[in-house]
């Protein structure tokens, strides 16, 4: 059923754009009484904003200054009566001629500046049936001046004019795509300009930084400057540099979250790391054998975990083996490890020793085993699963799990059950803890990173800023270029300066109609 809705939207994409360029009879373009003088020529756009698919509500959105003559002809209203604005109208909507009813819905007229886009628009909210949106979207090709919209070009008029920052835009961007609470917490801070506000801030000191510096280079000799300018300057340069480089160290948690943890699960052959996928997933993601060695590829799936987003991996038994397609399953396995935010090392306890400090021994040899690639296993990045706890006696259950919790040296330990869920509840809560402290809480302190080009723009920006220190005693001209480079750099975030060439990368990734 997608496919076929896929299909009647991209017939009615591909009529109308034929009838823009004029390939279909005259009497279309005509059909609509009224239209000014070169309104045919203007650019005005229109696009299925709600989603594809069967559904009780479509929007259909206009956006251009042939948005009133769209409006008039499609829901039969004369050149002195379109309806107040923001105020819902209920109207047949016909075709461009007016001679054949196409739907009965409602009609919003969002005059300029004072809609999305800055431009006039309109909104029609109609039936969600394939048939009824494919005959609206021909209908609006008929009128002149009309063409379909391109995948995110309302967000990139409404950037154009001045209505959202670029930080914003990328906000608006990540809460169509948010999938978890934090995200969307994390989105809508961003959406609604606190991250552009502390950039445009930094900015703004920037400015007056550089204003300054050029100022004493062109009249200092006239004595027109006043004294301690300078000392201003590097003062301000000094904090500018340290507030970005303890906003650069916030270990990538903004970026973590918008993309997801990155949440491996290793450790040796039949540990049982294939039913905790499974277990956590709540599916059969992954096959379980009581033959070692049956998981031989990278296993993912994506979990939301209390509200955060995880990408979780299981990855195949580590262990030597003269089976080449097994050894290639252990390198991405290790190679995975090396990626992860967090390791998830799974071990059955059915194999541990009874004493616990043997125990303890015997796990952190494991643990530097499964970590080999960090020469420092970080513990504050890894979970140790002691699995299988089914199979031992209760008495000893107990015994493990009060060992374990007075031990030192070890990460966080969970003693749990794939087989009867037992402790599962307690390694959830443990496992929602880490993944939090990995993204931080998205709604408290200073916005974070979100982006990886705001990092690679920041870092210029920082270089820059250095620049201006190391040359500011011995060419104060090159010193000034330094401030201009980090106010340059810190534009290519907000989109103030220098900002066609990521226009594109940006508004791609939006879908038709936003």
């Amino acid at each position: 059923m997608f496919s076929f809705v896929c299909r009647g939207i991209m017939r009615a994409a591909i009529h109308t754009r034929r009838i823009s360029k004029g390939t279909l009879p005259g009497r279309l373009l005509s059909s609509c009484d009224g239209v000014p003088a070169g309104l045919a020529d203007a650019d005005t756009v229109f696009a299925l904003s709600s989603g594809h698919g069967r559904c009780g509500v479509a929007v259909v959105r206009v956006s251009g200054p042939a948005s009133a003559t769209a409006l008039r002809c499609m829901a039969g209203l004369t050149r002195s009566s379109l309806p107040p604005p923001r105020k819902a109208l209920l109207r047949c909507i016909t075709d461009a001629e007016g001679k054949e009813v196409l739907d009965r819905g409602l009609v919003l007229w969002f005059p300029a500046p004072h809609s999305f886009t800055g431009e006039d628009s309109v909104e029609f909210h109609i039936h969600g049936g394939t048939a009824v949106i494919t005959a609206v979207l021909q209908a609006l090709g008929s009128v002149p001046g009309m063409r379909p919209a391109e995948a995110g070009e309302f967000t990139r008029r409404a950037f154009q004019a001045g209505k959202l920052g670029l930080t914003e835009v990328e906000g608006l961007g990540d809460l169509i795509h948010a999938e978890t609470e934090a995200q969307r917490r994390q989105a809508l801070r961003q959406m609604s300009g606190d991250l552009g506000r502390l950039y445009q801030n930094w900015s703004h000191k920037l400015k007056r930084c550089l204003a300054h510096v050029e100022a004493f280079i062109d009249f200092s000799e006239d004595e027109l400057i006043e004294d301690g300018v300078l000392n201003q300057v590097d003062t301000s340069v000094c904090n500018l540099q340290a507030e970005m480089e303890r906003h650069l160290k916030d270990e990538r948690k903004g970026e973590r979250l918008r993309s997801g943890v990155q949440v491996v699960i290793a450790g040796a052959t039949n540990a049982g790391k294939s039913s905790l996928l499974n277990t956590l997933c709540q599916r059969p993601a992954a096959i379980v054998s009581p033959k070692a060695g049956t998981t031989r590829d990278i296993v993912e799936t994506a979990l939301d975990i209390g509200g955060f987003p995880i990408l979780l991996s299981d990855t195949a038994g580590l262990r030597d083996s003269p089976d080449v397609v097994e050894r290639e399953g252990v390198r991405r396995a290790r190679e995975r490890v090396e990626q992860a935010d967090l390791t998830l090392v799974v071990v059955d306890c059915a194999h541990l020793l009874t004493d616990a400090q043997q125990a303890v021994d015997v796990l952190q040899t494991h643990l530097r085993s499964v970590l080999s690639s960090q020469e420092q296993p970080e513990t504050d990045r890894c979970l140790l699963v002691l699995n299988k706890s089914d199979l031992l006696p209760e008495c000893e259950r107990q015994k493990l799990d009060r060992e374990m919790r007075r031990v030192s040296g070890l990460p966080p330990v969970c003693l749990i059950s794939c087989h009867t869920n037992d402790g599962l509840q307690d390694f959830l809560t443990v496992l929602h803890s880490s993944v939090k402290t990995l993204c931080g809480d998205p709604l408290s302190g200073a916005p974070t990173l979100t982006q990886a080009r705001h990092r690679a723009h920041l870092q210029q920006c920082v270089a820059a800023l250095a620049q201006y220190k190391r040359h500011r005693d011995t060419d104060l001209a090159l010193a000034a270029e330094g401030v201009r480079l980090a106010l340059t750099s810190l534009g290519r975030i907000t989109g103030r300066v220098g900002a066609e060439e990521i226009l594109d990368i940006i508004f791609k990734d939006f879908c038709i109609g936003k």
